[in-house]
């Protein structure tokens, strides 16, 4: 069970903003060991910290009792592992039942045979874990016992503003299993209670749970979009819970080269969509239309928008068009593209389609590496997206360009009708903007998620103002020692 433990790598987050969380949200494993599945309901609870003026949320989630039920499945296996480390560690001066001497009670195995996590509505959370432990006497047959654990969820906030998830209430009880014949031979269920160490099994629940003094990855870490441009997900306030499961709001924020974008304040302020129904998926994530617009208008800081663009026109092919280009190109160069956004690019969804809106400004002109302007035009161009979820990443894409208009800015060759303009660039305009959305959107956009968990099963639903993910969670096996990536 301990080697097939260690092939999985659940790091998790408990970090809210810059502050880290040691202490209260640790991980420490044994030696070549991974860290527990079930921190990972710490980093979905780490999503809370004091509401603060002038922050709105503009995406949230929803984990649902059935990701609760998921996360209680893989956290079993890790719970074993610690209870059996403690519990059979016979070098622990303290332990909960019997002590190293020969004269106590030994504990010769640890089995979980069931951990459930449930939801206590406007109050936290409940953690069960049911135990089969094995008892070896001194001087007697070996005999079995089951442990139960109790134990409330309860999430503070410490004075400094930091995450500090604690069991409110721990209650471990323990019976022993006994035979009709031998029931009269066999001490009583009152006799392993005396021995139990009710504050060092509250403490293992405890550990379980937060698991203090381990190096921790951040749910708030920043997650590249591109080179110079980082996503990160800051929580806004506590969590509603509730029969539906456990509603977050988050406010999305930018860093260009290391520097915080001032994002555009969102007209109408963000809620989570009501549920029509309990979903059979383990998490729903909601991200707003303003959260689309955010990102654009950070790549948009981050000069990702800035395209140069090789034309299939050269300067003689254009001066048979506009004659005073050969005046200023004696000899054949090919004709450059340089576009770049004169204004904020903007996201708009309806239901079933999601659309960006860029407003381009197009430099064409000649001459490499001194590149010459002759022609500016303002290029409004439309561009469905197409929207997908791979591993924890928003795949987003260019589809086509639904609409472009080509207008007149500036020009060193003389006036140029529209319908020309249109003739020599709207082609490449159609063809290769789309090109270069998709070459800086590759990589996707990180969503927000719990370290070695991915989504799957995953559904898109875009809505008018919204999009709606639905997916379940899978945890990641560990294939190396670096384990998976967040």
């Amino acid at each position: 069970m301990h080697s097939q433990n260690e092939q999985i790598d659940v790091g998790f987050a408990c970090t809210l903003g810059p502050a880290v969380l040691t202490g209260h949200c640790g991980c420490p494993p044994p030696a070549g060991s991974a860290v527990a599945p079930l921190c990972a309901l710490g980093t979905l609870l780490s999503l809370l910290v004091p509401a603060q003026a002038a922050r709105s949320p503009d995406c949230g989630g929803i984990l649902t009792p059935s990701g609760l039920s998921y996360l209680a499945e893989v956290s079993r296996p890790y719970a074993e592992m610690v209870l059996r480390q403690d519990l059979m560690d016979t070098r622990a001066p303290d332990l909960p039942l019997g002590s190293p001497k020969a004269s106590r009670d030994q504990i010769s195995s640890v089995q979980v045979a069931d951990l459930s996590l449930s939801l206590v509505p406007e109050a936290g959370l409940r953690l069960g874990i049911e135990a089969d432990l094995g008892i070896v006497p001194p001087a007697a047959a070996p005999r079995l016992a089951r442990l139960s654990i109790l134990a409330d969820l309860r999430v503070d906030l410490s004075p400094d503003g930091d995450l500090q998830l604690t069991t409110s209430a721990c209650r471990p009880t323990v019976e022993e299993v006994q035979s009709a014949e031998e029931v009269e031979s066999k001490s009583s269920s009152s006799d392993l209670d005396k021995e139990i160490n009710a504050d060092k099994i509250c403490l293992e629940v405890s550990k379980l749970l937060l698991l203090p003094n381990e190096q921790l990855m951040s749910l708030t870490a920043q997650f590249p979009v591109t080179p110079s441009c980082q996503v990160q997900y800051l929580p806004l306030a506590a969590p509603v819970i509730s029969e539906e499961g456990i509603t977050m709001s988050l406010q999305t924020t930018f860093q260009v080269a290391g520097i915080a974008v001032p994002l555009p304040v969102s007209p109408v302020p963000f809620s989570m969509p009501e549920m029509v129904s309990s979903s059979p998926s383990h998490l729903t994530l909601a991200l707003s239309e303003h959260f689309y617009t955010s990102l654009f208008f950070a790549l948009e800081r981050a000069g990702a928008f800035n395209m140069t663009i090789l034309s299939p026109l050269t300067t003689a092919t254009m001066a048979q068009k506009i004659t005073q280009v050969g005046s200023l190109y004696p000899e054949d160069l090919p004709v450059m593209l340089r576009a770049e956004l004169r204004s904020s690019p903007r996201v708009e969804l309806e239901e079933g389609r999601a659309a960006l809106k860029l407003f381009l400004t197009v430099h064409i002109g000649a001459g490499s590496p001194d590149f010459q302007s002759f022609l500016s035009v303002s290029a409004d161009v439309t561009a469905g997206l197409l929207l997908s979820v791979t591993d924890t990443r928003m795949m987003i894409s260019a589809a086509v360009i639904e609409d472009a208009e080509l207008s007149l800015a500036a020009s060193n060759v003389g006036p140029v009708p529209a319908a020309l303009l249109e003739e020599l660039f709207l082609g490449t305009v159609r063809e290769e903007v789309p090109v270069w959305m998709n070459a800086v959107l590759s990589e996707g956009v990180h969503l927000p998620h719990a370290s070695s968990f991915t989504y799957t099963d995953v559904s898109v639903m875009i809505h008018k103002d919204y999009v709606l993910l639905l997916c379940n969670l899978k945890l990641q096996a560990r294939h190396s020692e670096q384990g998976a990536v967040a």
